[in-house]
């Protein structure tokens, strides 16, 4: 390496902020890094990086990991389009719902965040075609994988005259889907995979 700083620590269960995140390889490498970038999540993210060890996060501040996937549950409400738009500028989109366990591991988060009447827009909508429920990745809604609350999806037409073409979850238990109209403002969850 060149001179273009003073030489930083080295990348070792002594050095390392979280004993964790270092192995034995990670001895193997130093890193020079300049003042101006000496900093704790430099270090952090370096030690963590050169040691490639599994506990290193893999999700960005304000998401929580879980099976792979990050996900990031929003305390301001927009539409669903607009959720949609959040997520995507954040690089990732509304959640997918693949199976029950990702299903009840979002019901346990979400309760924990509801306030009296809030719910949090899904990536699931028949907007396209009116009782085809897609996701947000083109992919149908599985059968043997769906979660509606009694009798959901019911297209409601009280509020809006367009119906309700949107789904939102959460109820304090697992069938917790609701239809309702896109343009109503709610929570959301956007989700995206875990950093390589």
């Amino acid at each position: 390496m060149g001179a273009s700083g003073p030489a930083g620590p080295q990348c070792s269960p002594g050095s390392c902020p979280h004993s964790s995140w270092c192995n034995p390889f990670s001895k193997l490498f130093t890193f020079k890094v300049t003042a101006a970038s000496r900093s704790k999540v430099t270090n952090d993210f370096l030690c963590c990086y050169l040691s490639k060890d599994e506990t290193c996060p893999r999700c960005e501040d304000g998401w929580e990991p879980h099976g792979g996937k990050c996900y990031f549950f929003s305390s301001v409400t927009l539409t669903w389009n607009e959720s949609r738009t959040q997520c995507i500028s954040m690089s990732g989109d509304l959640v997918v719902i693949n199976n029950r366990e990702e299903q009840r591991f979002l019901e346990s988060r979400v309760r924990g965040k509801m306030d009296t009447d809030d719910k949090f827009w899904i990536g699931l909508t028949d907007s396209k075609n009116k009782g085809e429920w897609l996701w947000v990745d083109d992919t149908r809604l599985d059968s043997s994988v769906k979660f509606w609350l009694g009798n959901n999806p019911d297209d409601w037409r009280g509020e809006k005259p367009d119906g309700e073409d949107c789904v939102r979850m959460g109820k304090e238990y697992l069938m917790s889907w609701f239809d309702k109209s896109c343009g109503t403002s709610q929570k959301y969850i956007c989700e995206k995979p875990e950093k390589a």
